[in-house]
């Protein structure tokens, strides 16, 4: 299952955006508000959990300055990546994609891709928090 978020304008640099989405602590800021965990669990890793859903660990698997950041779940049950891509359009603009891969079976899918989905646009639309 492959899904996008809209790509976001943001009045900030490539290198300030990569910097900001390479600190696991300045995810909190983009969660949507039915968070009901955040706690950051490493240097590269952080747990979250939204309400009524179980909670999830990611953690940063591949950085490509300043253009991509690959997080990756740390569970076997629930195996997908998040890619943040990071567009400079100009030295004080940029644009912000994530990208939602994973592989699941079709009854889980139809389950999650709703909320996943509303999930990636919300930390896009909040990336203007940091």
């Amino acid at each position: 299952m492959n899904l996008e978020s809209p790509k976001v304008s943001i009045d900030k640099s490539a290198h300030y955006l990569f910097d900001s989405l390479s600190d696991v602590r300045n995810f909190e800021k983009l969660m949507p508000e039915s968070i009901a965990k955040f706690e950051v669990s490493g240097d590269d890793s952080f747990i979250f959990g939204l309400k009524g859903m179980p909670e999830i660990k990611l953690k940063i698997k591949e950085k490509i300055v300043p253009k991509k950041i690959i997080l990756g779940s740390t569970s076997d049950k629930l195996s997908f990546t998040l890619t943040a891509t990071v567009e400079s359009i100009n030295e004080n603009h940029s644009e912000v994609q994530l990208l939602f891969e994973g592989e699941f079976n079709a009854m889980l899918a139809m389950m999650i891709k709703g909320p996943i989905g509303k999930f990636i646009e919300t930390l896009s639309e909040n990336m203007n928090r940091l």
